[in-house]
């Protein structure tokens, strides 16, 4: 697992990208800028946030994807490609290039957040007008009973 300090190392690196922040989960950790996961680090290694284009122009740099393996539960065994990519090579010594990166891998999170965001229910529209019969009900005052003695 990453320590504290390549998490400072990733926080400074990206910090092009605006604020970063890295927390611990499931064995790795993640990093997030604008309330989205952008960045997975994993063995002390930097996978961002990619989309089909991104793919591309990574595969181009020598890069290849994340794939996490499940040791137990239903899907045990199974390779799974989570969306993150690892960072190249040369952007770990270039927080410039890295900033680049970190940018496109940023938007591509964001757009997948809200894509992802259900859609508010509309409110159901109440009916604008009562019956008649509704509305006497309710404007009549009930009639109180007798106390028995």
């Amino acid at each position: 697992m990453a320590d504290n300090s390549f998490h400072d190392f990733v926080r400074e690196l990206f910090a092009g990208v605006g604020r970063v922040e890295v927390k611990r989960m499931f064995g790795g950790a993640g990093a997030w800028s604008d309330g989205v996961m952008f960045l997975l680090i994993a063995d002390d290694t930097i996978h961002i946030k990619v989309d089909d284009a991104l793919k591309a122009e990574l595969r181009a740099e020598g890069c290849g994807p994340f794939v996490w393996e499940p040791q137990s539960g239903p899907r045990a065994g199974e390779k799974i490609d989570l969306g993150y990519w690892r960072l190249p090579d040369s952007a770990l010594d270039d927080p410039d290039e890295a900033a680049v990166w970190g940018r496109k891998a940023l938007a591509i999170a964001k757009a997948k957040a809200k894509a992802k965001k259900p859609k508010a229910k509309k409110a159901a529209k109440r009916p604008t007008t009562k019956s008649k019969a509704a509305a006497k009900l309710k404007a009549k005052p009930k009639a109180k009973k007798k106390a028995k003695r």
